[in-house]
């Protein structure tokens, strides 16, 4: 590719869904969730390699994260790596790249990808982003992925699109839904123009300053004096100063789901964005039972479970069905394996507990 494009990491999540494995001090991004020796930011910096250099990646997270991604990446230096004084969502996120791009290179193409997502298949996923890059060349379009769907999953959003007649990789988006019944995920599915949302987008930079500026004009008006502080020893009081301006957003309802210029290519190369315990389990090598054994375990009349500890204790089972077990540190979590819903209210409880468990 002859202008190869900046890549944009969002890594400033806590991955709750995770918890107790994820912790505040090293959410899951930082992880190893797979056992193959990477993290899950490492294996996404590693995957965009093949089309960016290592200059041109930047990782937007928490000020709180700056010595993990200094660790984990340390072919980055300092300046490319932008804290976030606030958790204000991905469309803050992905602002305060864009406008830090902005001014070094304001014909730059950006992928934005989150940093906790698995690909299968990278040649074909590299190959579709290509196809990204190129459409993200005609003015004002904003391109996001979709992943063809094989099952009516309720955990994802979904993006409706109309078919092109000219050939077109790039597809009009006609709506997008947030994470639907199963019911509605069924009909989705059966309809055969709805595909996954993936939370990846392409675009060239001055397209995503105007989709600010037409959509989310308090995030324009909070970012556009940073060309003064960008680079500067101004810039993190700056950056506290802005992001105390503007609300928690996504970039999917505050631009995608309000800009009439939006538009999916398709893609199918093994995604998964590894959001919780029952996806992992998912992705990971089961015993003939259906278990995800990462313990010493003995285990009777126990099936479709995921059991993992930190230590070399005996964990003794029996008679469950669907269920995560799961010791860090000092928690021990026994829930419904598919109780996803709830982590948000475990964790909330541990914390009243205090911190030390979150």
């Amino acid at each position: 590719m002859q202008d190869r494009p900046y890549i944009v990491i969002m890594a400033g999540g806590i991955g709750s869904r995770f918890w107790p494995y994820s912790r505040n001090s090293r959410p899951k991004q930082f992880l190893d969730i797979l056992g193959v020796g990477r993290s899950l930011l490492q294996m996404t910096y590693d995957r965009f390699l093949e089309i960016a250099q290592p200059d041109r990646f930047y990782v937007v997270t928490n000020q709180m994260y700056h010595d993990l991604v200094m660790e984990q990446l340390p072919d980055l230096k300092p300046e490319q790596i932008l804290t976030e004084p606030l958790r204000r969502n991905t469309a803050a996120c992905a602002a305060y790249a864009a406008y830090k791009i902005n001014v070094v290179d304001p014909e730059a193409t950006l992928i934005v990808t989150p940093a906790d997502q698995l690909i299968l298949q990278e040649n074909k996923f590299i190959a579709t982003i290509k196809k990204a890059v190129e459409a993200a060349k005609v003015k004002g379009r904003l391109i996001t992925l979709g992943i063809r769907p094989n099952r009516p999953d309720t955990g994802y959003g979904y993006i409706q699109y109309h078919e092109n007649e000219d050939g077109d990789c790039a597809m009009k988006v006609k709506t997008f839904t947030e994470k639907p019944n199963i019911k509605l995920a069924k009909t989705f599915l059966e309809s055969g123009d709805f595909v996954w949302n993936s939370g990846m987008f392409v675009w060239k930079v001055a397209s995503l300053l105007d989709a600010f500026h037409e959509n989310m004009p308090d995030v324009a008006d909070a970012f556009e004096e940073g060309r003064h502080h960008f680079g500067q020893p101004t810039e993190q009081e700056f950056i506290f100063r802005a992001y105390s301006l503007v609300k928690n957003v996504s970039l999917d309802l505050g631009i995608m789901e309000k800009s009439d210029n939006v538009y999916v290519i398709l893609g199918d190369y093994g995604w998964s964005d590894v959001g919780s315990w029952i996806s992992l389990h998912g992705l990971r090598e089961k015993d003939e039972n259906s278990n995800v054994i990462e313990a010493n375990t003995l285990l009777f009349d126990t099936k479709n479970c995921f059991i993992k500890t930190d230590s070399d204790k005996l964990v003794v089972v029996e008679g469950l069905d669907n269920y995560l077990i799961n010791e860090t540190e000092n928690v021990l979590l026994i829930c419904k394996l598919d109780g996803e819903k709830k982590f948000r209210d475990f964790v909330a409880n541990a914390k009243k507990k205090g911190e030390d468990f979150i």
